[in-house]
């Protein structure tokens, strides 16, 4: 029978050895035994370009590919790893997925985005994401040498924490009207997010909706599919 794992929001770093350690446990004990794993987005806390990143990750890289030869890996970037790239895949073994992606698991259906599409309320977070994705932005900044990079990638980080001093926790939290609307094109699914660290299960009137949790250095959280849906606590 399939087994599937899915988990969000675990905001790497290369200077958390404990939280690096605590990821490769749980890939040994748990992923390793699935069949597939997805992650939806922010795997790592920032990704500043293939021909950077990848070096300074190089430890997840190798945690990531060892997992890679028993259990198929699938990757969604998120709002803190967009710029994750074909390199990646090519070290990591790992499939890069764009969102919404499509999950058949055996007799159910699932839509599986990042979730922070879903934060319609937050118009200010909306005009950046639209402007940081734009490829010609991208182009632009992957040209840019990496002290630039990473003085650029701070920048906005600390613009962030300050705004969100600011904001209501319903301001950063899903739209229910803008999650209604993408469901009713998806009729018989159900709906799997992150990005909000609100983790949680939803039942709706015509589908349930499944919130993933962010991770720490010691506790993280996961959905298991088999022949059923069930949360994972990790410890």
């Amino acid at each position: 029978m399939l087994t599937s794992l899915i988990i969000s929001d675990l905001h790497l770093t290369n200077v958390e050895e404990d939280k690096i350690d605590f990821f490769g446990n749980f890939c040994k004990k748990y992923a390793s035994k699935a069949d597939q794993l997805f992650i939806l987005g922010d795997l790592f806390n920032t990704w500043i370009g293939d021909d950077v990143s990848l070096l300074s990750y190089k430890a997840i890289i190798d945690i990531l590919k060892d997992l890679s030869q028993s259990t198929k890996v699938f990757v969604m970037v998120g709002n803190r790893d967009f710029l994750l790239s074909k390199q990646f895949e090519s070290e990591s073994g790992c499939k890069l997925i764009s969102e919404p992606y499509l999950l058949q698991h055996n007799k159910d259906k699932f839509l599986l985005i990042h979730g922070d599409s879903l934060c319609t309320d937050d118009v200010n977070y909306q005009k950046l994401k639209r402007i940081l994705r734009n490829p010609i932005t991208q182009f632009i900044f992957l040209k840019l040498s990496k002290k630039i990079r990473l003085q650029l990638t701070g920048q906005l980080r600390k613009k962030s924490i300050e705004a969100q001093k600011y904001k209501t926790e319903e301001l950063m939290d899903v739209n229910q009207e803008t999650t209604d609307l993408l469901m009713s094109n998806y009729k018989d699914f159900d709906l799997i997010h992150g990005h909000t660290h609100r983790q949680k299960t939803h039942i709706e009137e015509k589908y349930t909706r499944y919130v993933l949790g962010d991770w720490s250095s010691n506790k993280g959280n996961a959905i298991k599919m088999t022949d059923k849906l069930e949360w994972l606590e990790i410890n």
